[in-house]
């Protein structure tokens, strides 16, 4: 099993709460500075968030910032999608995680998931890491470990850093290891796999790292790490 420091240098630690408030915002922050994790992942609408910066003009270790776009339904137009991302990074954002138009995908239209992830790629530049959610629950229910597989080579063609399970809001469930397993094989050594959504324990946790996950959305993050070792 891993340290707990290392398995902190893996999450971003998640409030995506509709009822989170800016102060919110800053005490997550400030918890994830504490806990040591990679992120913190947002909704856009809390950027600028002060803390962050203080945090990162103090010490180059604080956590990157990362924020979501086309959440969490991913029905938005890609236009829409593509200047919530560049607006974020515009007003700090190291990362973004865009959710993908999950009918497009069961209804064969892969070209426009492509298309989709594409231009948030393009609005952002090349830099910032792109987090593609592709609900890998629903396209398992609804479609099959193909589909998973061929959206994930889709996001990758179209500028993803990494492929992410889930944004833990949709009723088909969060990551599992079958998806994050198939989600690595698709994408190869050298592209990022997420996993997030209702993972609540070490156990989960490492379970998902085992099946190849190189990032964790945790929102219970505290509770998490402590069931690994120091």
């Amino acid at each position: 099993m891993l340290t707990r420091s290392e398995v902190a240098a893996l999450v971003d630690h998640t409030l995506l709460k509709p009822e989170a408030t800016e102060a919110a915002a800053a005490a997550a922050y400030a918890e994830g500075l504490d806990l040591g994790v990679y992120a913190v992942c947002l909704s856009p609408s809390m950027l600028p968030l002060r803390a962050a910066i203080d945090a990162l003009e103090a010490d180059r270790r604080a956590p990157k910032v990362c924020v979501v776009a086309g959440f969490p339904s991913g029905k938005h137009h890609t236009l829409i999608k593509a200047a919530e991302a560049r607006m974020a990074i515009e007003e700090g954002a190291h990362e973004v995680d865009m959710v993908i138009d999950v009918g497009l995908a069961l209804a064969g239209q892969l070209d426009r998931v492509f298309s989709d992830v594409l231009t948030v790629r393009e609005a952002i530049g090349a830099d910032p890491v792109l987090k593609v959610i592709v609900e890998s629950a629903a396209l398992l229910e609804f479609g099959d470990a193909d589909l998973l597989t061929e959206v994930c080579k889709r996001s990758v063609k179209g500028g993803a850093t990494f492929v992410k399970t889930s944004t833990g809001f949709h009723p088909s469930g969060g990551a599992s290891a079958e998806a994050v397993a198939l989600m690595r094989a698709a994408v190869g050594p050298d592209v990022g796999v997420k996993a997030s959504g209702g993972i609540r324990s070490a156990e989960a946790a490492q379970e998902m790292i085992d099946a190849g996950a190189s990032r964790l959305g945790l929102s219970g993050s505290r509770a998490v790490l402590a069931g690994f070792p120091e």
